[in-house]
């Protein structure tokens, strides 16, 4: 597996700003700094969507559920999300990194990959690049970034969590090897708490632990992601930085402040998660064929049902009317509802047909 272009090694940089939701809560708002702070609600069935440093002390991480997050620290103070701010310097940031290469491939709006191997500065130094980046954000937004600098993405990605908040870290060529075999298999980016767990089971703590399998163990155990895995033991990566990127899906959810067990009670809260899809595909000239409807009930258990036309979603109101059929299709309700989401996906650029992929920058 090679990580080589053809002129060498490629120079890869995984940008991360810090809290980035939470940072630019505090930046807006002078009352806010130096307090932990969640952005999320407070409700009873609110989830953090973002944490402060501040917050983070103290064991509050996103996706924790907001009343476990009060538990652990009972002076957090909860902002609503606003999304368009955070869309926003999104965009700025990009701008700065469009500046140094067309090959950035953003992963959410806080955190991108960079290759720089052939850069518009034409600097030779991928750690320079980085720090003049970081500046640059520091100095437009006045908010921070990390940055993992080194020959792969996979290497890259890790490098960025070792001098977070507002660092950097270099694994240079011939140091990835040694720099991988000490680290937790819990820290390595494509390994989740469940396979973490999984391998521990199987006797495998350390990237040391998981070189020494081989890949038909790993297969075996792990199934396609075991080709993943026995290459990252050995620091390979050669995924490239791709600029443009398929989206597949288009959604929104929702979770209630009570289990709903009625259908009209489901029925008036599909109908803007619909609208706010419909809307979103309007805005950004999307068209649709596959609808699916997500459905978590009060015990946590989770479904989905789908249903795929043979030409595009025509408008708004034959977006809902198949969400509510596919509503309908669940009755009797086995148990209340907690969280309801639609999504849509196989998406084409409107008017194309249907052979054509589209290709969006996120």
């Amino acid at each position: 597996m090679s990580t080589e272009t053809g002129g060498g090694l490629r120079k890869i940089i995984h940008l991360d700003m810090d809290a980035f939701y939470a940072s630019v809560e505090q930046r807006d708002h002078p009352e806010l700094r130096g307090r932990p702070v969640a952005v999320g609600s407070a409700r009873e069935r609110g989830v953090v969507a973002a944490a402060s440093y501040e917050a983070r002390r103290f064991g509050v991480r996103s996706a924790m559920p907001s009343a476990t997050a009060v538990r652990k620290c009972p002076e957090l103070v909860f902002v609503p999300p606003r999304f368009a701010v955070y869309k926003e310097v999104s965009r700025q940031i990009r701008a700065i990194f469009a500046e140094y290469t067309p090959l950035v491939e953003p992963v959410s709006l806080d955190e991108a990959y960079l290759d720089v191997t052939a850069n518009l500065k034409q600097l030779d130094s991928a750690t320079q690049i980085a720090r003049e980046i970081r500046a640059r954000i520091l100095a437009e937004t006045q908010l921070t970034a990390s940055a993992g600098i080194s020959y792969n993405k996979f290497l890259a990605k890790l490098a960025s969590d070792f001098r977070k908040p507002n660092g950097q870290f270099v694994v240079r060529p011939g140091q990835g090897l040694a720099f991988v075999e000490g680290l937790a298999v819990g820290q390595f980016h494509g390994v989740g708490p469940v396979t973490a767990a999984r391998m521990n089971q199987l006797g495998i703590f350390t990237g040391a632990d998981l070189r020494t399998q081989t890949a038909e163990f790993l297969q075996q155990h792990f199934g396609k992601a075991g080709r993943y895995y026995f290459a990252i033991a050995r620091a390979e990566d050669d995924r490239p930085v791709v600029a443009d990127r398929p989206r597949k899906s288009v959604g929104s959810e929702t979770t209630f402040a009570r289990d709903l067990r009625e259908l009209p009670e489901l029925l008036a809260a599909l109908q803007p998660l619909a609208a706010d899809v419909w809307d979103y595909c309007q805005r950004n000239g999307l068209q649709a064929r596959t609808v699916t409807l997500k459905v978590k009930f009060a015990d946590f258990q989770q479904i989905t049902r789908s249903r795929s036309l043979a030409g595009p979603i025509a408008g708004a109101a034959v977006l809902e009317r198949l969400g509510r059929e596919l509503v309908a299709g669940l009755l009797p309700l086995p148990k209340g509802v907690r969280l309801l989401g639609l999504t849509v996906s196989s998406l084409q650029a409107r008017g194309a047909t249907a052979g054509q992929q589209l290709a969006l920058v996120l």
